[in-house]
Order: C-alpha cells, then structure tokens, then sequence
C-alpha cells in the first residue's frame, strides 16, 4: 500500500511538475511574441527616425540655401538702396537748381497760376517768385 501512495504521490507530483513545465511555456511563449512586437517597434522606430534625421537635414540644407539667397537679396537690395540715394542727391541738387526753379515759375504762370501758388509748390517766397517773374517780363521786353 506503501508503494500505492507513492507512485500516486509521484504521479501527482510529475503531472503539478508537468503543468508547471505548462505554464511557464506559456509563459515563455508570451514574452517571445511580445518581444518580437518590441523589436518590430524598435525597428519601426528607429526607421522614422533615419526618415526624421532625413528630413532634418534637408531642411538643415534648403534653410542654408534661403541663407544664401536672403544675404544676396540684401546685398542687392542694399546697392540699389544706394543707389537710390545717389538719384536722390541728383534730383534734389536738379530741383533747387536756378535754371530748373526759373523753368517751374514760368510754367506755373504759363498755367494760369499766381505768385503765391508757385511759391508754394515751388518752395520758395512770394517774393523770389515776383523778382523772377519780373526778369522773364524784362527778357522778353528787351
């Protein structure tokens, strides 16, 4: 009866042992597939990250480009802003010139316009108006 109990006990014992063996074959089977989603993940990962790196890059490289094209455009611009200047200088210099001042007087009377309306838009007094009108009126007498 001894050896009854014992082959029971030993069975009983092999089949805990076996389910044990069960389980954590499960178990294992479990952490493999969940370690094969990982490393698809990773490699998922990983892949945008190369793709990131990528377009990283690129605009690393057209944001220098705009760099270069902005320093030419303000290069540019700079040398017409000078030379816009120097226009400036030379149609000021024209415009307070006397022959081009005498040339705005008679054309302002030619239009019908009296001394204190050239004066005006001319920039000049009231009485610099008169005196070169009075010296055309003399001109022309002579």
């Amino acid at each position: 009866m001894f050896s009854f109990w014992m082959i029971v006990f030993f069975t009983l014992a092999e089949m805990a042992l076996l389910g044990a063996v069960l389980f954590f074959f499960v178990r294992l089977k479990r952490s493999e597939n969940l370690l094969t989603e990982l490393q698809a993940n990773q490699e998922k990962l990983l892949l945008r990250l190369h793709q990131n790196a990528e377009l990283e890059q690129e605009l690393v490289a057209t944001f220098a480009q705009r760099q270069v094209e902005l320093r030419t455009l303000d290069q540019r611009l700079e040398d017409r802003a000078e030379t816009l200047r120097r226009l400036l200088e030379q149609a000021e210099g024209i415009v307070r010139s006397p022959q081009f001042l005498r040339e705005l007087i008679l054309n302002g009377r030619k239009k019908g316009l009296n001394a204190q309306k050239i004066a005006l838009s001319a920039g000049l007094s009231v009485d610099e108006v008169e005196l070169i009108l009075a010296q055309e009126q003399h001109r022309e007498r002579s």
